[in-house]
């Protein structure tokens, strides 16, 4: 059965106990005792969940917003119509977008942390999907990463590297101030280098499809620090 199949399941038997779509899922998420299919289970139902919600803070669901999600996801023809189901009831579901924020949140305590960020740049892949991140869009993603635990700046470090790719202001990107020394900045580059490394993030449980924008992440890093690079040697 695939993931998409057996969350389906959940929130069906969830449904018909009377619980709620998030709070059913996650039960179920946890007391999955392989670890690899746990931490699946759960970048698949945050990216969903979130996404539904930020798709109701915004008020539109555009086309190019649906393909930016399945660009996160390999969705078999067969199974895109249960995507859909888990997306609406998401969406539909009475609890706001913060208590979700906060639910998933507390599903990575045990886990990597780090996939918090992942999911933050699987968030924005889908905001941007339309060229243009939009007020509401933005307020939502700032909420979301307070609750998720980023400082301003953390956040500020995410965004850029969606809408400035790196050309802008690199020290911001790398999230170093433009003081700091050549060999800390050089340290903090090498560090997200290893953390966004495709091996270490397949391990978090993201799937391999999430490549190509961690390949766009590694892209505005690696563009920043060339940047940095030049200038320091000038």
């Amino acid at each position: 059965m695939s993931i998409f199949e057996t969350l389906q399941d959940w929130v069906e038997s969830g449904v018909a106990a009377g619980g709620a779509f998030l709070d059913r899922v996650t039960q179920a998420i946890a007391g999955l005792s392989d670890p690899k299919a746990r931490r699946q289970a759960a970048f698949s139902i945050a990216m969903i969940a979130l996404s539904a919600k930020m798709a109701k803070a915004d008020g539109v669901v555009t086309t190019d917003e649906i393909e930016a999600f399945r660009d996160l996801f390999e969705i078999p023809q067969a199974e895109q119509v249960n995507v859909a189901r888990l997306f609406n009831l998401a969406k539909q579901d009475i609890a706001g977008f913060e208590a979700y924020a906060g639910k998933i949140a507390k599903l990575y305590e045990d886990e990597d942390p780090q996939t918090l960020e992942d999911v933050m740049d699987g968030l924005f892949h889908i905001a941007k999907a339309d060229g243009v991140l939009h007020k509401y869009e933005r307020e939502y993603l700032v909420r979301v990463s307070e609750i998720f635990g980023f400082s301003a700046q953390a956040y500020e470090t995410i965004e850029l590297r969606h809408i400035d790719k790196g050309e802008g202001d690199p020290y911001r990107i790398l999230g170093v101030a433009s003081d700091a020394s050549f060999e800390d900045i050089k340290k903090t580059y090498r560090k997200k280098v290893a953390e966004f490394h495709p091996d270490r993030m397949i391990a978090r449980g993201v799937p391999p499809e999430f490549m190509s924008i961690a390949n766009d992440r590694m892209a505005a890093i690696n563009n920043a620090w060339e940047h940095i690079q030049k200038m320091q040697r000038a």
